[in-house]
């Protein structure tokens, strides 16, 4: 943004805005369209439709193609756009947010601010993908077996003619009569049911405010092995807590920090002359002692850090007169840390508070309203590398110069004079999960101070080895500083964080924390959360930089069992630039692992390499815009609604408001998405191969002849008005209670290995089919009398009868819709036969012979199979019956 530039106005800079649209308005119907056809399923059906054109292929009205294939499209081309208006929506509420407030203190010289693309947290995001679910794939897989077999019967019935006269046109005839094998009923069904799904999500009273942003993928919940999280705000609230101040033989925690705010006024109120007389010198002396030393340790703390209090206007006060006043009400403090500010407001809660800074000065006000002047004389900032911080500050009062600083413990144990106490207390606060700080101090005279300002000066003006000389100089003056006191900050968990985590590693899903965080933070949390568990080793990835190193790390690690593992980002880069597979292969095999000092591209990167080495589903769960790229990339990406905006929780396919919502979402709604989807389909196949196999055995019956058993509206009715709403009814279906599954999280791993819808469960379906459909057929052909009419009354009322029967036999838990869809369907069969005259002979229906016919040969297709489930609930009941029972 220039300043004083009105010719360089005009310059143009990307658009700054967010737009997580997967088409535009020109791409949306080529997209969509493309993306439906691209797959074999929906392929096949267009190629059907288009093939009844042809004069010699037609095999009965067009209407019986194009209508169910025009109503697959429309009911997808209306979800994806429902979906993208959404998007659309969602983006225009957040780009309409005006974000940014600069407040600063003395002259603005000039802003650089990045925007649209170029901002660095649209670099470290990809594109949005369109996701297609592992179940979506599998049942691609078992319709292309469908066809197969689709190809196979038709062959079957042009070689038992003997190939003769034009047998390629009768092959395409047989390919159309038997194409019901593969079920077109089956996509609408499936899509229908995820809307479903994605509905039930939303109404959940118990995860409130849980919003599905990708309606196709549902199910894929159910299935999830590996679950991937960042740290702060998504585990954490991103909200630290000041918990303890330790000297060595006293510590202060929530409940005694009234006590360090007397010992703060009372340093401030009290002459050093004026003791009560009733006192006895050596407990004088004691108290004195503590109290100068809390003094000590809170001045320092409030002195020792790079927050800057800003004033704003609350509507009573203006800025200007709230900066000169230093109004309490007004005050803002602004860090590039949260750590910091936390220290800085507790130092105001005991009396000590920082009113005022600027480049060269520092203001605090006392307990007694009185302001305490220090310059700053020079500033040593945090970095990654020396994990400390210091600053000198000359108090204008008394005139002393003192260097203060705090770091880690690791770095200040070799900084500060011998102690005993030291490491044994910092070990104690961290496995109580807090972040601690290590204080200590210097007093400088002028002389030193002169001393070490002229080689300070002289090392920055140095041409070589520049940073090393700096490093040098500051360190000549950190040397046996007087350790003042330990500070715990505590990054509090979200609520439930541990019992969700709890819950998930129950159902088999192993979680790895990814986090920008540094290494004894991630670990710190990691523990807390009981990511990692008591009982369970940790091995810390040691820093490597070179092929050599990775290797012998790797040999080291290979020989830990069952032991967490910790690394770093860079650590990582070097493990997957030379080890990629042997490195993937250990971790894996790890019940948790935290990476740390990770960026965007890392996170993203890490969830690619476990979908290739594992072939699991991945969830990725985050909440803020350093995630987006992890979320995208997951099977299943989860936003959370936290403090750093909605940018992880819009680019995300599901959102949530809480961590703990997950453990609901997945052992509950996934779990019986999951379920609900393989039953709804397999049922859908079931119902196809009933009516091809009818037809198989009536042709082969009437000499191989390629003419349709039922036709017109029958074939339509078939899979719509007559079995459409019982079958569906299915997403309703649930085998065991939210409350069961959630205390039972076990029951979720029974998901991971794929069973509900296996090659297995297919093949019993089809065998199932393939019996009842013979069944029905001969059984009408044996007892039909004499006209071919009665042949079609017969086996289409038993095919009826007998997949209402086998809803019933599927559901396990009824629901009111299930018996309402059973009643309704047959009543429409019923009411439907007035009208069907030319296909079915009304007066014979309403004959005895024509009802225990039906009876007759319905019991056989059904009561075997009703016995073979009693049978088995009795002898080997599945796991969550027994949980049920």
């Amino acid at each position: 943004v220039w300043l004083g530039h009105p010719e360089k106005r005009e310059q143009r800079y990307p658009k700054n805005v967010i737009n997580n649209q997967k088409y535009n308005f020109f791409t949306f119907l080529p997209g969509v369209l493309f993306n439906q056809f691209k797959y074999f399923f929906n392929l096949y059906f267009l190629l059907l439709a288009c093939s009844q054109f042809v004069e010699e292929l037609r095999l009965g009205a067009l209407y019986t193609y194009w209508v169910p294939l025009g109503l697959v499209l429309f009911i997808t081309i209306a979800r994806e756009a429902i979906e993208e208006i959404r998007c659309y929506l969602r983006d225009k509420e957040v780009n309409s947010q005006i974000y940014s407030k600069l407040s600063t203190r003395g002259t603005v010289v000039g802003v650089v601010i990045y925007t649209g693309k170029e901002l660095r947290s649209v670099m470290n995001t990809s594109n949005p993908r369109h996701k297609v679910g592992l179940f979506d794939l599998e049942v691609n897989c078992l319709t292309k077996i469908l066809f197969g077999a689709l190809v196979v019967v038709s062959l079957v019935m042009v070689a038992l003619q003997h190939f003769a006269g034009r047998w390629y046109l009768q092959i395409f005839r047989f390919l159309l009569l038997f194409s019901h094998i593969v079920p077109i009923s089956l996509r609408v069904n499936l899509d229908m049911g995820k809307m479903v799904f994605s509905w039930m999500i939303k109404r959940d009273s118990k995860i409130p405010g849980t919003v599905v942003r990708a309606s196709t993928i549902p199910e894929q919940l159910g299935r999830i092995s590996y679950l991937l999280t960042d740290k702060t705000g998504t585990l954490t609230q991103n909200e630290m807590v000041f918990r303890r101040l330790h000297l060595g033989t006293v510590a202060y925690g929530m409940d005694s920090m009234d006590e360090v705010q007397s010992h703060i006024f009372s340093a401030y109120t009290q002459p050093t002359h004026d003791l009560p007389a009733s006192r006895t010198p050596a407990a004088t002396k004691v108290r004195k002692t503590i109290s100068s030393r809390v003094h000590e340790a809170v001045k320092a703390i409030a002195l020792v850090h790079n927050v800057t209090p800003v004033y704003e206007s609350n509507g009573v006060t203006d800025q200007a007169e709230a900066e000169q006043h230093y109004e309490d009400t007004c005050r803002v403090y602004q860090a590039s840390s949260p750590d910091e500010v936390s220290l800085v407001q507790w130092t105001e809660s005991v009396g000590l508070t920082l009113v005022g800074r600027d480049q060269s000065s520092m203001q605090l006000r006392t307990p007694t309203g009185q302001i305490m002047n220090f310059t700053i004389l020079q500033i040593f900032p945090f970095t990654y590398e020396s994990k400390r911080m210091g600053i000198i500050v000359r108090d204008e009062s008394a005139g002393e110069i003192t260097f203060y600083m705090k770091g880690a413990d690791m770095v200040m144990a070799g900084i500060v004079q011998y102690n005993d106490w030291l490491e044994e207390e910092c070990g104690n606060m961290a496995r109580e999960g807090l972040r601690v700080l290590v204080v200590a101090k210097k007093s400088l005279t002028e002389e030193q101070y002169q001393d070490f300002e002229a080689r300070y000066v002289q090392a920055k003006l140095s041409v070589h080895d520049r940073s090393l000389k700096v490093a040098t100089v500051i360190e000549s003056l950190e040397m046996e500083m007087e350790l003042l006191c330990l500070t715990g900050v505590e990054d509090q968990l979200q609520t439930d964080v541990r019992p969700t985590l709890e819950i998930l590693r129950n159902a088999g899903i192993k979680v790895w924390m990814l986090t920008g965080d540094k290494l004894e933070t991630a670990t710190c949390t990691a523990k807390n959360a009981h990511l990692i568990t008591r009982s369970q080793d940790i091995h810390i990835f040691r820093p490597v930089t070179t092929r050599g190193e990775a290797h012998l790390e790797l040999n080291a690690f290979r020989r830990k069992h069952d032991c967490a593992l910790v690394i770093s980002g860079d650590s990582l880069e070097v493990c997957l630039k030379y080890y990629e597979y042997e490195f993937m292969e250990l971790a894996c095999q790890c019940p948790a692992v935290v990476c740390c000092r990770c960026t965007p591209t890392q996170k993203a990167q890490i969830v690619r390499l476990l979908q290739e080495r594992t072939g699991k589903l991945t969830c990725a769960v985050g909440d803020g815009g350093n995630d987006v790229s992890m979320i995208q990339e997951a099977d299943c990406g989860v936003g959370v609604e936290g403090k750093e905006g909605k940018q992880a929780s819009l680019a995300a396919d599901f959102s949530v408001t809480q961590f703990k919502h997950l453990g609901r979402l997945l052992m509950v709604h996934g779990r019986n998405s999951y379920k609900r989807a393989a039953a709804l389909s397999q049922f859908v196949i079931h119902r196809s191969l009933c009516i091809s196999t009818m037809q198989a055995v009536f042709s082969s019956v009437f000499y191989f002849a390629s003419v349709p058993l039922y036709q017109g509206f029958l074939i339509i009715g078939y899979s719509t008005v007559y079995t459409m709403f019982p079958v569906f009814s299915l997403v309703l279906d649930k085998d065991v209670k939210s409350e069961v599954a959630m205390l039972y999280p076990e029951l979720y791993k029974d998901l991971l290995k794929g069973r509900p819808l296996s090659f297995k469960t297919f093949l019993i379906w089809v065998l199932i089919s393939i019996y009842q459909g013979s069944i029905i057929m001969y059984g009408a052909l044996l007892l039909f009398e004499s006209e071919f009419v009665h042949i079609v009354a017969i086996s289409f009322t038993s095919l009826i009868l007998t997949e209402l029967l086998m809803v019933a036999l599927t559901v396990q838990t009824w629901h009111w819709f299930m018996i309402v869809a059973e009643l309704l369907s047959l009543a429409c069969y019923i009411a439907s036969l007035v009208f069907l005259h030319e296909f079915i002979d009304i007066y014979f229906i309403t004959t005895v012979s024509f009802l225990w016919k039906v009876t007759a040969i319905t019991l056989v297709s059904c009561l075997p199979l009703y016995i073979l489930k009693y049978l088995r609930r009795r002898f080997s009941p599945p796991n969550y019956s027994k949980l049920t029972t």
